[in-house]
């Protein structure tokens, strides 16, 4: 939710022997890790045998936050930016993934 930053699943399938497999948890920016926590949190649900999670782009505050709810997933980024705006905006980032990957703004 863009106004709370909280998480809203909208959809969840996994294959059916997700727990004999390990997952790659993919997202292409790592700024308040609600999402992230959530998305890794639900995962465990259905015990797969291993968990990683990679990003292009980290906030330090991110990155504290999905470590303090999941220490034991690694977080694999390319770079970790300065902060995170009130907006919950990656700084100096890259703007919107979203808005840039499907060209809505």
């Amino acid at each position: 939710d863009p106004k709370t930053l909280t998480p809203v699943e909208y959809y969840y399938k996994v294959p059916g022997d997700i727990g004999e497999r390990p997952v790659l948890v993919v997202d292409p920016m790592l700024a308040t890790a609600n999402s992230a926590v959530a998305a890794v949190t639900r995962l465990k649900e259905n015990r797969p045998t291993d968990i990683k999670f990679a990003c292009l782009l980290a906030a330090p505050e991110g990155v504290r936050t999905f470590h303090a709810a999941h220490p034991d997933v690694p977080v694999f980024t390319a770079a970790v930016d300065r902060e995170l705006n009130d907006h919950g905006y990656i700084l100096p980032g890259l703007g919107d993934a979203g808005d840039r990957i499907y060209g809505t703004r």
